[in-house]
């Protein structure tokens, strides 16, 4: 199986949700793998902080959400990369709320992001995938793993549920293709104060804190961690690997 730096070169990946966090950690982990990388995101200016002064990454600001953005997607990709061997469905979409609390948009918004872009943008570019026997990397979580439940979060844990079992039927389905297609199911990253999991800075370190003793590797993840191990995935030397749900959360999931 040839993984020549020629090879590596020719390969295009697709990254959503690349403005931040976890999505730009695995736009310039490939990129610095020698792949050319389109990544997408609702914030130019976002994008253009992820790509730097790297001319193999290339930005695409749209929201996934639209009808059109798929074939948008998919087009630019082709257009100006010539191939898709790699998807990595990223983007997601919290809003904590307990259950008296829900809305129907809100409820909308999530599953929108997390469920519906990427079954969408997936079915679009399975002709480019299966030209290049492709992978597709979901973007799940470790909290939904296991018997316990997590308060405040039932809408975003019940779509990364649903795409763990998106993962292993296109697995099978796919499979005759020649596309590979695997979950990915970070625990508590540190993506830095002011998202879902806590308010202000004070907050948020103190909810790191609480969380690193809780696991055995007495720390939380950084979105390399998890950028390394995609990019370790998306490898031809990980070809048999399938279906499987990888979880990269220190071990808190298992104490």
């Amino acid at each position: 199986m040839s993984n020549s730096p020629e090879d590596d070169v020719r390969r295009v990946a697709i990254v959503t949700g690349a403005g931040t966090g976890i999505g730009r950690s695995v736009a310039r982990e490939l990129a610095a793998q020698g792949h050319r990388v389109l990544i997408v995101g609702r914030s130019e200016q976002a994008l253009v902080d992820t790509m730097g002064s790297d001319d193999s990454i290339y930005p695409l600001a749209t929201d996934i959400t639209r009808e059109d953005a798929p074939a948008a997607i998919v087009s630019t990709a082709l257009d100006k990369l010539g191939r898709i061997d790699i998807l990595i469905n990223n983007a997601g979409l919290a809003e904590p709320s307990e259950l008296s609390g829900l809305t129907g948009d809100s409820i909308d918004r999530q599953v929108a992001v997390n469920l519906r872009a990427p079954m969408l943008l997936t079915r679009q570019a399975t002709e480019a995938l299966t030209a290049a026997r492709g992978v597709v990397i979901n973007l799940s979580s470790a909290g939904v793993l296991g018997r316990r439940g997590w308060p405040q979060f039932s809408v975003y844990g019940a779509t990364k549920v649903g795409l763990d079992f998106l993962t292993r039927t296109w697995a099978v389905e796919l499979a005759p293709r020649g596309i590979r297609v695997l979950s990915v199911a970070p625990g508590v990253v540190d993506r830095g104060p002011g998202g879902p999991m806590g308010a202000d800075a004070e907050q948020y370190d103190q909810f790191l804190a609480e969380i690193a003793k809780r696991t055995p590797l007495q720390r939380v993840g950084k979105p390399d961690d998890v950028a390394w191990w995609i990019a370790q995935l998306v490898k031809p030397e990980a070809a048999f690997a399938t279906g499987t749900i990888f979880v990269i959360d220190g071990g808190i999931s298992v104490t």
